[in-house]
């Protein structure tokens, strides 16, 4: 298995970082995270559309959610 270095991180709409869901060494293979709709600061977010990203080692992932309430 291979070892690296793990982020994903949530936007809103307007580019502004809203969380950050994870950020840690992990092994490679599938995984699953859920988000509660809470921001950095611990308040919940509007429901609404979020862009994510996913950074493992050398490679970026990105895409969109939608929140619904």
């Amino acid at each position: 298995m291979q070892e690296s270095d793990v982020k994903i991180l949530v936007y809103d709409v307007m580019g502004r970082k809203v969380k950050d869901l994870l950020d840690k060494r992990q092994d490679s293979g599938k995984r699953s995270i859920k988000w509660n709709a809470m921001d950095n600061n611990g308040q919940n977010v509007s429901a609404g559309l979020y862009f994510y990203t996913i950074e493992a080692g050398n490679n970026i992932k990105t895409g969109k959610m939608l929140l619904l309430k």
